[in-house]
């Protein structure tokens, strides 16, 4: 990551890619909430979808990071 400011058009781009991600970090809430409940659903594929909805987060807040402007101290 570049500590070079950001321009309008990155931005919307930036935007756009935190909405779609976002998108799918509630759509693997949902699924994951309707697999928990069966206690007969595949516990690795549960595990690698609550993976993958960390790895959204993580990367939804490091998006969100590239829009706050570096203050200078």
């Amino acid at each position: 990551m570049s500590n070079l400011p950001v321009s309008e058009e990155e931005k919307a781009e930036i935007r756009a890619r935190i909405h779609d991600l976002e998108l799918e970090h509630h759509d693997l809430d949902d699924v994951i909430d309707r697999l928990s409940v069966d206690p007969a659903q595949d516990q690795l594929q549960l595990r690698r979808l609550k993976k993958r909805k960390l790895l959204l987060k993580d990367e939804i807040a490091r998006l969100r990071t590239r829009l706050i402007p570096d203050i200078i101290a």
